[in-house]
């Protein structure tokens, strides 16, 4: 698909809806621009949510680990073969 967009004195393009459409390009994403050999690579960046972990975040991951510990000391697991093998 090819299109032929303008360049504003701000330098703000619009890209036309039929390729944004096509790329499953919305509002507010993010774009990389790169240049190559054959001119401007424009082309979706992924982007990932980071949470920051305040004291309080991290007491409730170690209290859901200590929790997980003392279940799993209660329940031996069931299914599992003897490690001795009959001879």
């Amino acid at each position: 698909m090819k299109a032929t967009i303008t360049v504003t004195s701000r330098g703000v393009v619009t890209l036309p809806l039929g390729i944004r459409k096509a790329l499953g390009i919305k509002a507010d994403d993010t774009l990389i621009a790169e240049t190559t050999p054959e001119g401007l690579l424009l082309r979706p960046a992924v982007t990932l949510p980071v949470e920051i972990y305040n004291d309080k975040r991290i007491r409730e991951f170690d209290e859901a680990e200590d929790e997980l510990a003392q279940a799993m000391r209660r329940s031996p697991p069931t299914g599992t073969k003897s490690a001795r093998r009959r001879v």
